[in-house]
């Protein structure tokens, strides 16, 4: 696989209509994933503080998690989220870096909860985190995170 050395053009695939939290536009997006089941980005919308799904060839986004525009540290809400992923059956894995916790969400459902690191308590410990950034899973489901202002990677086993 090859992509054009030095090209001057990409093609905008999602956003591009300026920085804001109506359903065409993204704000300082993070990270981003896709979903080949359903041909969709799924989108960490940090300025937004939302997860948002945009399916390609779209004009506008689907949310996923948190409430466009606003930060909180419910269930439900996300604090500058960074970084995302998901698993086989389409759970949300979310770093929620301005909450100092890794959120997950069931596939389709809004509600979350924490799975790592302690709501809104950054700290060294190792069930603390500070400045959670990105997360990613291994074949196990085991959890690793970057745990940013503490300068290390976590993982947390699944049992």
């Amino acid at each position: 696989m090859s992509y054009a050395s030095g090209s001057l053009t990409g093609i905008v695939a999602a956003g591009g209509n300026g920085s804001g939290t109506l359903m065409t536009q993204l704000y300082n997006p993070s990270d981003v994933y896709f979903d080949s089941s359903s041909k969709s980005l799924f989108i960490a919308n940090s300025g937004a503080h939302t997860i948002v799904q945009w399916v390609v060839g779209a004009s506008f986004w689907t949310l996923v998690a948190g409430y466009a525009g606003n930060y909180g540290s419910t269930s439900f809400m996300l604090n500058n989220p960074t970084g995302l992923t998901l698993d086989s059956t389409g759970n949300l894995y979310v770093a929620d870096t301005g909450n100092a916790r890794v959120q997950f969400f069931l596939s389709g459902e809004a509600n979350g909860t924490t799975i790592a690191g302690v709501t809104s308590t950054p700290g060294n410990r190792a069930n603390l985190l500070n400045s959670p950034r990105s997360v990613a899973l291994d074949q196990q489901l085991n959890l690793y995170v970057s745990d940013a202002s503490n300068n290390r990677i976590q993982m947390f086993q699944r049992y």
